[in-house]
């Protein structure tokens, strides 16, 4: 009697599979980095120039800390 072991997947299929998963995890990580900065930069944007003056900016840092790591 022969057996087949039928439960591992085709070849070649697994490293397609990873690579549409890290495709879709960088997609996520760029729009999650996107979204933050945008609050950052809304968040700064709210302050009046004293409060930004308190914290040692100025209008024209917000881009640059909105988008800094």
């Amino acid at each position: 009697m022969a057996a087949f072991d039928t439960t591992r997947p085709a070849y070649g299929a697994a490293p397609v599979a990873g690579q549409f998963n890290g495709l879709f995890s960088k997609l996520v990580a760029q729009v999650a980095a996107w979204n933050h900065a945008r609050v950052t930069r809304n968040a700064l944007n709210a302050l009046t120039d004293r409060e930004l003056e308190d914290i040692g900016l100025v209008r024209g840092d917000i881009d640059d800390v909105a988008n800094s790591h």
